[in-house]
């Protein structure tokens, strides 16, 4: 199974955003986080910063809406070219009504669970999401601690979509370094959200590369 890098803006140069995508040229996705300041206590950016992004970079986008109301906002990012769009599924008030949206639309639909919402409810459900995306911080800033108690949420998801015979991916987001990354990778993930431990290497695209090859190995 492939373990595919998404490094996160969240820990780019705002100022410098179309040098630090250049850097990052060797990911598999770039990982943009959409806050509104209300879902979570922080404010990033709009519709206008993903158009610009979509613009200025070859790699394809993996927006993760932190956002109320995604019924509503998350189909848009769709029409702007994502190739995945996760809402959170504590905000979302029909997910599956919007997931199937946002395939119609041409994009990959992901879902997300905070470190407190447990998997239950979405078991059942996971053919209508191409992407779970199990959060490993409290969303919200970057730079937090990996949370170890979010890996048996992941363990059961993987065998859920194991049993299934699916192709979802399992992504986390937060704190992935070198050493976390084989955590989530033996529990289940296959795709890695990495913000501060690429853009603050000396060479992003070597890091890239060793989580990449640090996940592979240690994925079942």
């Amino acid at each position: 199974m492939p373990a595919r890098i998404n490094p996160s803006i969240l820990a780019a140069d705002f100022v410098n955003m179309q040098r630090d995508l250049d850097r990052i040229s060797s990911a598999d996705l770039v990982h943009v986080d959409v806050m509104d300041n209300h879902f979570v206590p922080n404010l990033t950016f709009g519709p206008q910063m993903v158009e610009r992004i979509q613009a200025v970079t070859r790699i394809p986008l993996d927006v993760h809406l932190m956002i109320d109301d995604p019924d509503h906002w998350a189909p848009g990012y769709a029409e702007l070219g994502a190739y995945s769009v996760t809402f959170h599924a504590e905000a979302a008030s029909d997910p599956v009504a919007l997931a199937r949206r946002l395939r119609a639309i041409g994009a990959r639909a992901g879902i997300a669970l905070k470190p407190d919402t447990a998997p239950d409810a979405y078991l059942d459900l996971l053919a209508e999401f191409d992407q779970v995306l199990v959060m490993t911080v409290e969303p919200g800033f970057g730079g937090q601690s990996f949370m170890t108690q979010t890996m048996p949420k992941l363990r059961r998801l993987r065998a859920a979509v194991s049993a299934a015979g699916l192709e979802t991916w399992l992504q986390v987001d937060g704190g992935v370094t070198e050493e976390t990354i084989v955590t989530a990778a033996e529990a289940g993930a296959d795709t890695f959200v990495a913000g501060s431990s690429v853009f603050r290497a000396d060479d992003p695209a070597a890091q890239i590369a060793l989580l990449r090859e640090t996940a592979a190995r240690h994925i079942h």
